[in-house]
């Protein structure tokens, strides 16, 4: 961590100015790089600032984080990148900061308490396997595969490929090494298994459903927050990692079938599916995707009932009403982003995760998967390619564009219209006074 540290123009001393700054900064990393949102980050930390007698500002890139002393040259500079998204870590940080900004928690117990709630274990790996296979699972019944053969054989991939991603997170920092591994299992058990499944639809759902389990939903939704709050370099950043990281699985679910030789199957309409199993589906995905952003068991409960309900609506827009797949998710988000808004501000929670886990379901990454395809097709049939073939390109890739765009505007901007009614945080109730005081006389 850098530090540049000239005459502050605040009412503790340097070296107490130092500290704080010190404690202020690590607070903001430690939210930033956990899956904090950024303007929650920001308006968190700049509380604390406040409440510990140093008012300051701070400066978020992707790669680090500026936290600056107003109206001086002060500033402290940690290197740091959002690419993690740990609730249960957020969580532990947001209430060591409370209690700093409620003056229960003396200043030079802070770094420990803070270094500590960055490092709590992430779920089991018995844990994180099991619901990585039901997230594809659930994700598989969605899109229509209700046979029971080509359930197991998604839940045996996507486990297998969970387990892969955690031996991978212990031995290599790369983010882009575990989504490519596991998209890459998922190729070749599909490409194993096509001799025995009849319908290439089937084969399509044994390979895509286990990758969508891996599409960083989280990382666009920051990405597409930052943009629409003007923080333009911050929100592209999120939104190139996380499009690199679905090239990373394209590119790995590929290279699986053609270490096999197989054909990238085309998957075509999915099949309808009864409203009591879809919505039952899509509460298993929000779980499972909670789990996989190691939310705790007691606040699974309320995203999955969030879920639940957001898909009913979307079920009966599809189903009953005859509206488009775009429509029926721009209208399911903005439910579920009214309902969750409010207990996430409470809770201080990350909304991106939370909102993610939610609509987990709605995501179009079998679209995705499909234009992925098409494309392949297209380039080995080049100019023998038919008509047919750049229609289906065309209609799957502005079918996933407009999915991801309408859910995006459903949950942001109910989400920025109720910050207008409601805090973003609640004051602080510690005072400045107690703190300067306890740095001047050397007390905790």
């Amino acid at each position: 961590m850098a530090v540049v540290l000239r005459t502050p123009r605040t009412n503790l001393e340097a070296p107490a100015c130092e500290a704080v700054l010190g404690i202020v900064a690590l607070a903001a990393a430690l939210l930033f790089a956990h899956g904090q949102t950024t303007e929650r980050t920001v308006v968190t930390v700049e509380r604390l600032g406040r409440a510990l007698g140093v008012p300051v500002r701070v400066l978020p890139d992707w790669d680090k984080l500026t936290v600056e002393v107003e109206g001086t040259c002060s500033s402290q500079t940690a290197a740091t990148k959002p690419l993690a998204v740990d609730m249960s870590r957020v969580m532990a940080i947001t209430m060591v900061v409370e209690r700093l900004c409620d003056g229960t928690l003396g200043i030079r117990e802070a770094r420990p308490a803070l270094l500590l709630a960055g490092k709590l274990p992430p779920v089991s790996a018995l844990r994180f396997t099991s619901f990585a296979a039901l997230g594809a699972v659930s994700l598989g019944v969605i899109f229509g595969a209700l046979d029971f053969a080509s359930l197991m054989l998604i839940a045996g991939s996507a486990a297998l490929g969970a387990l892969v991603r955690r031996w991978l997170s212990a031995v290599s920092s790369n983010p882009f090494i575990q989504p490519l591994c596991a998209a890459l299992i998922a190729g070749i058990v599909a490409a194993v298994s096509a001799s025995n499944l009849h319908q290439r639809t089937a084969t399509a759902l044994v390979a895509f459903c286990p990758c969508m389990v891996l599409v960083p939903g989280s990382h666009l939704l920051n990405g597409a927050i930052d943009l629409i709050r003007t923080r333009i370099a911050l929100g592209l950043a999120r939104l190139a990692y996380a499009g690199v990281v679905v090239v990373m699985i394209c590119f790995g679910l590929l290279l699986g079938f053609i270490a096999l030789g197989v054909a990238l199957p085309v998957a075509g309409p999915s099949a309808p599916v009864p409203f009591l199993a879809d919505v039952i589906a899509a509460g298993c995905a929000v779980a499972s995707f909670g789990t996989l952003f190691s939310m705790p068991w007691r606040m699974l409960p309320f995203p999955i009932a969030a879920g639940m309900l957001g898909h009913a609506a979307r079920w009966a827009l599809v189903s009953l009403a005859g509206a488009n797949v775009a429509t029926g998710s721009l209208v399911a988000c903005t439910m579920v982003s009214i309902i969750v808004t409010p207990v996430i501000d409470r809770r201080h929670l990350p909304f991106a995760a939370v909102g993610f886990s939610a609509v987990v379901s709605m995501m179009p990454g079998f679209f995705l998967f499909e234009a992925a395809s098409d494309v392949v097709e297209l380039v080995s049939m080049g100019p023998r390619a038919p008509i047919v073939l750049l229609t289906n390109l065309a209609a799957n890739g502005a079918t996933a564009f407009l999915v991801v765009l309408a859910m995006t505007f459903g949950l942001i901007l109910p989400r920025m219209l109720l910050e207008h009614t409601l805090p973003l945080l609640p004051e602080g109730r510690a005072s400045i006074t107690p703190v300067a005081t306890s740095f001047e006389n050397g007390s905790d």
